[in-house]
C-alpha cells in the first residue's frame, strides 16, 4: 500500500486515454456516413488516392530486393539508435562500454561488408557471366 501513491498518475492517464478513446469511436460512429443504396455503397468501397480514381490493380508485385533492402534498413536504423543511446552514457561506461561499442561497431561493418559481397545490396540487374572459352575445341578426350 506504501506504494500506491506513486501509481495514482498512471491510473489517471489510463482513465484520460480511455475516455478519450470511447469519445472518440463514439462521435465517429454518430457523425460517420452510412451506405445508402447499392451504387453509394460501390463508390465506398473503391480506393480513393489523392482525388483520382484507381486505374488498374492496387496488388502491385514488387521484387524480393525491395524488401530485403528495407529489412537491412531497419536493421541498420536500429542498430544506429542503440549507438546513440550509447552516446549519452560513454563517459559513465568507461574502457568497459568503449570496447564493447568498438566491438559491436565492428560486428556491424562486418555485417554490412558481408552483405555487399554476397550482393545483397544490389538494386540492378546482375550483369551476365561470361562463361570461360572450352580449350579443347569441343573435342572430348
Amino acid at each position: 500500500m506504501e506504494n500506491m501513491p506513486g501509481l495514482y498518475p498512471l491510473l489517471l492517464y489510463a482513465l484520460i486515454l480511455g475516455g478519450l478513446l470511447a469519445c472518440m469511436l463514439g462521435l465517429s460512429a454518430i457523425t460517420g456516413t452510412r451506405r445508402r443504396g447499392a451504387a453509394m455503397g460501390r463508390a465506398l468501397s473503391m480506393p480513393f488516392e489523392s482525388g483520382m480514381v484507381p486505374t488498374g490493380s492496387a496488388h502491385v508485385r514488387l521484387p524480393v530486393q525491395y524488401y530485403l533492402v528495407a529489412l537491412f534498413f531497419v536493421v541498420f536504423d536500429v542498430e544506429t539508435a542503440i549507438l546513440f543511446t550509447w552516446g549519452t552514457v560513454v563517459t559513465e561506461s568507461g574502457w568497459v562500454g568503449y570496447c564493447a561499442a568498438m566491438v559491436f561497431i565492428l560486428f556491424l561493418a562486418l555485417s554490412l561488408v558481408y552483405l555487399w559481397r554476397v550482393g545483397a545490396l544490389d538494386w540492378g540487374p546482375r550483369p551476365p557471366v561470361h562463361q570461360p572459352a572450352d580449350r579443347t575445341g569441343g573435342h572430348a578426350t
